[in-house]
């Protein structure tokens, strides 16, 4: 385990044209140099920590005026959901297996994995003093976490009757207002008609895992989703289905107004695409259309509504969305965290980038997998490629 300290803050940034990435076998970037690419690749396949000449190129993100970005850690491999304790330490998930947390209190903390060999640990949530952890099939807790980050205690299994597919098994968890534990399942496929009743749906549970039910169908593969501070509805992200084509379908943002929502998935994409296998006899009209279409092939992942104070008040409520970018169309789009501004009613009236150079040209050096409000107003982005987690403050124009 190792401590670094990062010095380098973007507060603006310029495009620097003489990068050159590559990815590493870890799925870590890092920059082509006569000495450096050696060091770096030799240094992966010993399985040792990238050496610390490697910075991140924070210096290529663009941010609104005011703002500032510096890098908390980037000893994270695959870094997924965040969740912060009231002590103050931030736990993050991981595809990696891992399950990490360093705190927040103290520059320069460790990183420390608490939990390890668990299938897709992406998702993490907290209650009562317990780390809730979702492991595809399975929903784990570690008690007493706070107090043990050296000595972490063996998981509780609490649920163990979720789907055992991988593809999309993955899943983010969050507590509800109603002190539920949501627990998203999404579809087995890129397209199929699965049993509604068992994926491409929207799950709760009480934190016991006990009492198992439906909230909301038709939904591919949510992989972030939040409640509206004031209306307390339930908002979420929903990736569209692949090999239609460049621009179709879009990746979906959607509220949930009344019990028992089908969203469309398999008949119908993004409120007004009928799936050319699936959509006959299924009129999109049958269907909740979604509160914001977010472009085709983004891959719109973990989303917040910011309630912190720090930022100005024209921020107070807007939704930020981790967009993790495309995989299979023939140009990239995505990389970069969103802001999503609604009015009064809800309604969306705005969509922007927030932080974007992720992605420069077509080569990627960081995707954005989850954003999370920490307790002092900033807001928490996690990049699962460059397996880092960055803070980004106002620290005023």
């Amino acid at each position: 385990m190792r401590t670094e300290k990062h010095s380098s803050i973007a507060q603006f940034s310029r495009p620097n044209k003489h990068l050159d990435w590559a990815r590493l076998n870890d799925g870590r970037p890092a920059w082509r140099g006569r000495y450096v690419r050696v060091a770096i690749v030799l240094a992966t396949w010993l399985g040792a920590a990238l050496p610390a000449m490697a910075k991140l190129p924070i210096e290529t993100l663009h941010l609104p005026p005011g703002f500032q970005l510096e890098v908390l850690t980037d000893t994270m491999p695959s870094a997924r959901e965040m969740v912060i304790s009231p002590a103050g330490t931030l736990y993050v998930g991981s595809r990696a297996g891992k399950v990490y947390a360093m705190s927040l209190q103290k520059p320069g903390a460790p990183v420390h994995v608490v939990a390890s060999g668990l299938q897709l640990p992406v998702g993490v949530a907290w209650r009562d003093g317990s780390l809730y952890v979702s492991a595809v099939s399975r929903i784990v807790r570690l008690d007493g976490i706070d107090k043990r980050l050296d000595n972490p205690p063996e998981p509780v299994v609490v649920n163990d009757k979720l789907p055992t597919e991988t593809h999309h098994g993955w899943k983010f968890i969050a507590f509800g207002p109603d002190g539920k534990l949501y627990v998203p399942v999404g579809a087995p496929c890129n397209i199929c008609r699965p049993d509604e009743n068992r994926y491409a749906n929207l799950m709760r549970m009480n934190a016991d895992g006990s009492g198992l039910e439906l909230v909301a169908r038709g939904i591919r593969n949510t992989v972030g989703f939040d409640w509206h501070p004031k209306t307390h509805e339930l908002w979420f992200t929903d990736n569209g289905r692949d090999m239609m084509g460049d621009d179709v379908p879009d990746d979906e943002l959607n509220r949930i107004t009344a019990p028992n929502p089908h969203f469309g998935y398999p008949f119908c994409h993004a409120g007004d695409v009928p799936d050319p296998e699936f959509g006959a006899g299924h009129p999109c009209s049958n269907y909740v259309p979604p509160a914001a279409k977010l472009g085709a092939h983004v891959a719109a992942l973990g989303m917040r509504f910011y309630t912190g104070s720090s930022f100005p008040a024209e921020y107070r409520n807007n939704i930020f969305i981790a967009e993790h970018g495309s995989w299979n169309r023939s140009s990239k789009v995505g990389y970069r965290v969103m802001r999503v501004v609604l009015d009064e009613t809800g309604k969306v009236i705005r969509q922007e980038p927030f932080v974007q150079g992720w992605l420069q040209g077509q080569s990627v050096w960081g995707r954005p997998a989850d954003v999370l409000v920490a307790p002092d107003g900033s807001l928490l982005v996690a990049d699962d490629y460059a397996g880092a987690v960055y803070r980004i403050r106002y620290i005023g124009k």
